[in-house]
């Protein structure tokens, strides 16, 4: 049974085969969703990969690159940029790092995860999907840990099982869905 509870935020973290699981829970989400969304993709370092641009395309919902310290708004989706770490202040605004790799990651979904724990604390939804390392997983910790709800791809429909695995190893897990249904209750949630 999902808690039903006022959210704040929803952070999201994947590696391989994101790009398509992002998509399908995307495709839906209104333009007006009274939630931001936060995103960690492991992607190149390129300056312009066209991540956002294809998103955009895909959804309804505004689609950008996160920037240091913007303010963060509901009915966004922001995507940390290449080669950066993307952390949340506790005045709810963004602060990009260039620290060492986490879990051989910059961004990292660790990162992005515990800042957002303990600014949002149990009005937070983390979501792990598709990936091939176990980023995430400190990450999702955090969030359990402050009460937060914590959500994993089924590594069943998972194109790279290898994160949501982990994920679900360090038993900080709430649920394990299909992008269907992660799909639905990000719809539901709102309701």
């Amino acid at each position: 049974m999902i808690q039903n509870k006022k959210y704040e935020a929803i952070v999201i973290g994947t590696s391989i085969g994101g790009l398509h699981a992002i998509s399908t829970l995307l495709e839906e989400i209104p333009a007006n969703y009274p939630l931001p969304i936060i995103i960690v993709q492991h992607r190149s370092k390129t300056p312009r990969d066209l991540l956002e641009e294809i998103l955009q395309i895909k959804t309804k919902v505004k689609v950008k690159q996160a920037d240091e310290k913007e303010e963060i708004e509901n009915g966004v989706v922001y995507i940390a940029p290449p080669d950066y770490h993307l952390l949340i202040e506790n005045n709810k605004t963004f602060s990009l790092t260039v620290d060492e790799l986490d879990s051989f990651s910059r961004p990292s979904i660790n990162v992005l995860f515990e800042s957002a724990a303990s600014v949002y604390k149990e009005k937070l939804i983390g979501i792990i999907l598709t990936g091939a390392n176990n980023d995430g997983s400190q990450g999702v910790q955090a969030i359990y840990k402050n009460n937060g709800l914590v959500i994993v791809q089924d590594p069943d429909e998972a194109k790279c099982c290898i994160m949501p695995i982990a994920a679900i190893n360090t038993k900080a897990v709430n649920h394990i869905l299909t992008l269907p249904k992660i799909q639905k209750f990000l719809l539901k949630i709102t309701d």
